[in-house]
């Protein structure tokens, strides 16, 4: 039985793999209760593969759980080849890991060109091409801490509650709309560079990704956690 562990900017996500029977879960980086309370009511797993770009803190209390019930992490970094994708970043191992995930996993689901856009505190938007390379991609601020900076910055522009209006006429729907846009337009300017690519797709995932998916005007997928699915290739390889 093998766990999978996502450790993201805002949140611990994870998933319990067993003869294709999935336990899923998530919590906040301060409340890992649930997490432990799994590791204690599952004996039986022997395996915790996970991602980490929270920093060093949460990986080493993820290690120490794993110690408690004598297992040890087997922790992703980013390399030249893995699972079918190969990494053209300069420095391969510069990569984030829930990058690399996330590019894996989207392999894994769609064997031709696409974009994979990982939606959350930041949003990345990666090129895969039809051969697996992974060409590196962009990185932005997520929607919500778009609108914190507006709030944090400006002496009247608060932070409220907006909804989308392809023109809004308060300043909250101005700031919510302005957001969405501008992660929607990175994807699609990103995804023009290879619109003309046979079965070309965007592969759209993270918990901000209802907030702009429906503006986008280019073939789209939704998929729950790349991240996750990448990590559970890996593991299978392994």
């Amino acid at each position: 039985m093998i766990l999978l562990v996502d450790i993201g900017n805002s949140r611990i996500k994870w998933r319990l793999s067993d003869d294709g029977q999935r336990i899923e879960g998530a919590a906040a980086h301060d409340d890992l209760d649930p997490l432990r309370q799994l590791l204690t009511n599952q004996p039986r797993i022997d395996r915790i593969v996970a991602a980490n770009v929270a920093g060093p803190c949460l990986r080493d209390t993820l290690e120490q759980l794993a110690t408690n019930h004598r297992l040890r992490v087997e922790w992703l970094l980013a390399s030249p080849v893995r699972c079918g994708v190969r990494n053209l970043y300069h420095d391969a191992a510069q990569l984030g890991a829930d990058r690399w995930a996330a590019a894996i996993g989207a392999r894994h689901h769609h064997p031709h060109p696409c974009i994979v856009v990982m939606a959350g505190t930041a949003t990345t938007v990666d090129l895969i091409d039809g051969e697996g390379c992974f060409h590196g991609g962009i990185i932005l601020p997520g929607v919500e801490l778009m609108q914190r900076a507006l709030a944090s910055n400006t002496a009247q522009l608060t932070l409220r509650a907006g909804r989308f209006d392809a023109t809004p006429k308060c300043t909250a729907d101005a700031i919510f709309s302005g957001c969405v846009q501008a992660q929607a337009g990175a994807v699609e300017r990103m995804f023009a560079q290879i619109s003309g690519q046979p079965g070309a797709r965007c592969l759209i995932s993270g918990g901000a990704a209802d907030a702009f998916c429906s503006l986008l005007s280019i073939p789209k997928r939704k998929i729950d956690n790349l991240v996750l699915d990448g990590l559970a290739c890996i593991a299978a390889e392994a």
